[in-house]
Parts: structure tokens; C-alpha cells; sequence
């Protein structure tokens, strides 16, 4: 995907106009290569640090957390870390409630209380 000029320009475009950008797992390397994380804190799958940093070399890699938050672009290490941040990132548009409801239905054992305090870790 990091290959794909069009793609990689589209993601760029299009992350003018949405509200919040998420990554999950080596998507990180496509917004890195869209230029879109440089000087900022991410994760991405544990075998993809290395890889990450080369596409990014400003990047503050976080190895020890889920997801990373930066506001409007959130990025998550690995595909099962994209449910925590997905949770998260309910809570931030539309509450506590509904992620905690939404998880329960899921039968996801999510911790509302802790992925707030360690911002997934």
C-alpha cells in the first residue's frame, strides 16, 4: 500500500476533511508515507517499529501502548489493539455509555476505566 501513489495521495487529501483520522496495525506506514505523522507520537504492529521509523524518522514510536492518541489522528498497534481504540474512540464522540454498551455486546473485556487512564497500555 505504501507503493500505491494514488492511495497514499488519496489518504493525504482526505485527511484534510474528516474529523478524525484512525490507523490500525502497518496502516501506520501508509499515513507515515503520506507524510501525515511526522513529529508525532505512534505505534503500529510490533514487527513494524523498524519500518515505521524509516518511512517516519521524526515519529516518537510508544511500544508499550494499545493505541496512541494525537488528537485528530489516533493510531493503534495491532488489529486486536483496533477494537481498544475503536472503544476509545466512542467514548470521545459519544460517551461512556454507549462504548461500555458496545463492548458488553461484543462480549469485548474491555476495561473503560483503565484504557482511559494508560491511554491503552
Amino acid at each position: 500500500m505504501m507503493r500505491n501513489g494514488l492511495l497514499v495521495q488519496w489518504i493525504k487529501d482526505m485527511s484534510e476533511e474528516v474529523e478524525l483520522l484512525l490507523s490500525v496495525c502497518t496502516g501506520a506506514l501508509v499515513l507515515a508515507k503520506a507524510g501525515l505523522i511526522d513529529g508525532m507520537e505512534a505505534t503500529t504492529h510490533h514487527t513494524a517499529f523498524d519500518e515505521l521509523l524509516a518511512a517516519a524518522p521524526s515519529v516518537r514510536i510508544i511500544q508499550d501502548k494499545k493505541f496512541v492518541d494525537n488528537g485528530k489522528i489516533i493510531l493503534a498497534a495491532g488489529v486486536s489493539a483496533g477494537i481498544d481504540m475503536s472503544l476509545y474512540v466512542l467514548t470521545k464522540i459519544y460517551g461512556d455509555d454507549l462504548a461500555v454498551g458496545v463492548s458488553k455486546y461484543m462480549e469485548y473485556d474491555w476495561d473503560l476505566e483503565k484504557i482511559a487512564a494508560t491511554g491503552g497500555n
